[in-house]
């Protein structure tokens, strides 16, 4: 079995089968229909004749006996030579015959026909007759009736019917090879979007992404297909982008602490130092060290939780809890800062404890670095039907506009304003989202007329579910 590899060669051999098929399905319909047609009409022309026979021999205006008569049908038969008429007496005994070549041997003998239209062929040529029986009148013979066997010579019929057949036949083939080509040119041109993907896929790499394919013209069976892979180019840009992104975050965060160890060796080898000073000095690192170490953490975990790997456990969280527990953490701060800090409602989720405390530290350490003395900074927590909100807001600088879109990307400060009163390295709301979503919620900012809100939504403890 010879298997066809090509796509565009398996559809056109398809097209051309299932239309040599169809072809061959009306070539034989057409066929059997101009075969009833022809043999109609042959029916007709022999009852025609088979009534001129009639008419002739029971002529009542005839003066003459059988042999007259007879004699008068075969002159009547002059120039039809494709018709043959065999008489028989009552008897079976052939008594004349007009055209004798159109009959066989043994029915010039008195054979009779098998009954009503009968085909037989004779030296090659196809006839086709019917047998007739005739009354005579009382005059004309002594016998009371005659039979007579009719006979139509078919060749012309055959001949046309196979020069019919032989076309016809010719022009399924020359049909299906149209068909064919046709097919083949469709399919070409069908399969224009899948080379199209192909050509663009040859072009992708990793400094090229910013290729897509055009769906505005591509047919409708292969438009989902064009979109899923546009959509594939948009997600493998966007990551790649990130990637840059994540490696020039980085380094650019790195280059500042690493940059400052630099300095404090140099300036401490430049001359000899006391053990205060050297263990000065290595406090100093020390701290640097710590920054870059928690700055790798951060990145490590925002990491994971872009890959959707975090595990964490799926157990019952009282927000309101953990929420006046990071109150009491952090009332040495506000207290220092002469910030209020207040906790309303309370609800409960499923989730990682120790992640969404995490979360909503970092909200309420974000608020206090940005709140104003004698300022309040207030935990919303509510329940409806749609889910858990947990908001954190506190009055200060608002944000703006153009900043919330991106406040909660990594490494990303806000305005220069709120980057000077800040000491983090820009990761706390971007870890807290990534918490947020890895919990199935969502978390959204909001900045207007002195407050700011960092508003979080999350499943109910009764539809949440550990991921």
């Amino acid at each position: 079995m010879i298997r066809i590899h090509s796509l565009t060669a398996r559809l056109a051999t398809l097209f051309a089968v299932l239309a040599a098929s169809l072809l061959v399905l009306v070539a034989v319909l057409f066929g059997r229909m101009l075969d009833a047609h022809f043999q109609e009409l042959d029916l007709h022309e022999l009852q025609g004749k088979a009534a001129l026979i009639r008419n002739a021999l029971q002529d009542d205006t005839a003066t003459g006996g059988r042999s007259e008569r007879i004699q008068a049908l075969a002159r009547s038969f002059v120039g039809h030579e494709s018709v043959g008429v065999l008489l028989r007496d009552v008897e079976g005994r052939v008594i004349h015959v007009i055209h004798p070549e159109h009959f066989t041997a043994a029915q010039r003998a008195g054979e009779r026909l098998s009954g009503g239209l009968t085909d037989w062929t004779v030296d090659g040529h196809p006839h086709r007759g019917v047998e007739v029986s005739i009354t005579l009148p009382p005059l004309a013979s002594r016998d009371q009736s005659i039979e007579a066997l009719v006979a139509l010579d078919l060749s012309h019929h055959v001949h046309f019917l196979a020069s019919v057949r032989n076309a016809t036949w010719a022009g399924v083939v020359v049909a299906a090879l149209a068909a064919a080509l046709f097919g083949w040119f469709a399919a070409h041109r069908g399969l224009a979007p899948l080379r199209q993907v192909t050509e663009t896929a040859r072009k992708l790499s990793a400094r090229q992404l910013a290729e897509r394919l055009a769906i505005d013209d591509a047919p409708l069976e292969v438009r989902d297909h064009i979109e899923a892979f546009n959509g594939m180019l948009a997600r493998l840009e966007a990551a790649f982008q990130r990637l840059g992104d994540y490696s020039a975050d980085i380094a650019h965060e790195l280059r500042t602490p690493i940059s400052n160890l630099m300095t404090q060796t140099q300036v401490a080898l430049s001359r000899p130092r006391t053990n205060d000073e050297y263990q000065d000095i290595l406090a100093s690192n020390l701290e640097e060290y710590e920054r870059i170490a928690r700055m790798v953490s951060d990145m490590l975990f925002l990491a994971k939780a872009e890959e959707n790997t975090l595990a964490h456990a799926g157990e019952p969280v009282d927000l309101a809890l953990e929420a006046d527990a990071l109150i009491d953490f952090y009332e040495a701060l506000a207290e220092e800062g002469q910030v209020r800090i207040v906790r309303q409602g309370q609800a409960s989720v499923q989730g990682d404890r120790l992640m969404l405390r995490r979360a909503l530290s970092n909200l309420i350490s974000n608020a206090l670095r940005h709140t104003p003395k004698e300022g309040q900074i207030t935990i919303r927590i509510d329940a409806d039907a749609a889910g858990v909100g947990l908001a954190v807001c506190n009055v200060g600088d608002p944000i703006p506009a153009d900043q919330i879109e991106r406040i909660f990307e990594r490494f990303h400060r806000g305005s220069a304003q709120r980057e000077s009163r800040g000491e983090g390295a820009g990761l706390g709301l971007a870890i807290t989202r990534s918490i947020v979503q890895a919990h199935g919620g969502q978390i959204t900012a909001h900045s207007a007329e002195g407050v700011t809100c960092f508003a979080i939504t999350l499943p109910r403890l009764e539809a949440s579910s550990p991921s």
